[in-house]
């Protein structure tokens, strides 16, 4: 799917004016790319205890992993905080039910730590998702769209498979058109 994105991009480079809308086009087809994985295990697996299906939840962080866990913050929001989302049908798809707590976060300065997840290839990073678990662990179980933010920096930022911490204004998504339930806008990084 890189190779793809990628390709979108070259015809976007070549096509001129027209081109930066076929960029936009290739921005949100890797953006879905990144999260097909996530919607094919959620329907492809049969439910696991608790009636929770895979690719849901909050993502597990593996002791076998070669990646360290993220470390304990108390200047972060908690991504047990943001994984307590509860989920309702509504015609033939499920919509988030975000409790109080994280409704509180609802348009406000936050610090969220994470990994990267490009969304477009490039050593520097301006709109990537910030994921509860490194996707590049073959350990790790990935979670689904309650373990993930969307993220769009004031300037890009370099490209780590280190933990990082952001800092902007988060949104608390009710019904985005990607799935995402958190996106975070004007971020810059924190040490």
């Amino acid at each position: 799917m890189r190779k793809l994105t990628a390709g979108l991009v070259c015809v976007a480079a070549a096509a001129g004016r027209r081109g930066h809308r076929i960029k936009r086009v290739a921005s949100v087809l890797g953006l879905l790319a990144a999260l097909l994985p996530v919607a094919a295990l959620a329907q492809a697996n049969p439910p696991i205890v608790g009636g929770i299906p895979a690719g849901s939840g909050p993502g597990v962080h593996s002791p076998d992993s070669p990646y360290a866990p993220l470390p304990q913050r108390a200047d972060v929001v908690a991504w047990s905080v943001l994984t307590a989302v509860k989920t309702r049908p509504e015609k033939n798809r499920l919509l988030p039910v975000f409790p109080p707590a994280v409704m509180a976060l609802n348009q406000k300065s936050q610090r969220i730590q994470g990994f990267m997840m490009p969304l477009e290839p490039g050593e520097k990073q301006s709109h990537f998702l910030l994921s509860s678990v490194p996707m590049t662990c073959s350990f790790c179980v990935p979670g689904g769209p309650e373990s993930m933010v969307e993220v769009k920096t004031r300037t890009p930022l370099r490209y780590s498979m280190e933990p990082v911490v952001v800092e902007g204004r988060l949104l608390v998504l009710a019904d985005d058109p990607y799935g995402l339930y958190y996106r975070m806008t004007d971020a810059v990084p924190v040490k």
